[in-house]
């Protein structure tokens, strides 16, 4: 397989490292195989790419889902600058609902990372200029698009703001709490990844965290 993974304590989302070959030339990496992309997550088709350029160091952009049945998983990598990657499992019976997993990606370390549906989506732009791409499961689709405010105290989020504001939308800055989502809006969202075996990464684990909603 040209792309090791490894996944989370929160089930769902799996971290992709493609490997990559090096010369005098450069860089060379199969970057995404559809056949090992399912063999890790299932079968599941992507069918829109997004690009976004975020100017500003500290954009937050997010928390972000739809709702069924325009549910959408994510394949998200950067290709230039680095961000700080936020999921949030809303998943009404999932076991860690209301948590969430942290990672940095970025140009350098090549790192995509797969969000299932049943997850929300942010981030935070560690560098000016950084361009994001991402594959999603599912087309966009307006009447289904939803939100969770970025800075909910109840997620308890460390968005590593280090007392700077962050340059929101204000779409994101009027998003509802968790807690204000009915769970028949989240709805049952959510596939059960296939069963496998693997060997798991030697990443910094500094730069992947898994965090509780209630870190206290």
């Amino acid at each position: 397989m040209p792309v090791e993974f490894t996944e989370f304590d929160i089930e769902g989302p799996v971290l992709f490292v493609p490997n990559r070959h090096r010369d005098k030339r450069g860089v060379f990496a199969e970057t995404f195989r559809y056949d090992d992309f399912c063999e890790v997550v299932g079968d599941i088709d992507l069918v829109q790419e997004n690009h976004s350029i975020s100017v500003p160091i500290n954009t937050i952009r997010g928390l972000h889902f739809q709702t069924c049945p325009y549910a959408q998983g994510k394949l998200i990598r950067v290709t230039q600058g680095a961000i700080l990657d936020v999921a949030v499992d809303i998943r009404p019976r999932s076991a860690t609902f209301g948590q969430h997993i942290k990672i940095e990606l970025s140009a350098e370390n090549w790192y995509q990372l797969w969000i299932p549906e049943g997850f929300a989506h942010g981030f935070k732009t560690l560098k000016p200029d950084t361009h994001v791409m991402y594959k999603a499961s599912n087309y966009y689709s307006p009447d289904h698009d939803r939100g969770i405010a970025w800075n909910d105290p109840d997620l308890g989020i460390d968005w590593q703001l280090y007392g700077q504001q962050p340059v929101v939308s204000e779409k994101d800055n009027r998003q509802p709490l968790l807690s204000d989502l009915d769970p028949e809006t989240l709805g049952p969202m959510g596939r059960t990844p296939p069963s496998h075996d693997f060997t798991p990464l030697n990443l910094n684990r500094a730069n992947v965290t898994v965090l509780s909603a209630n870190p206290s």
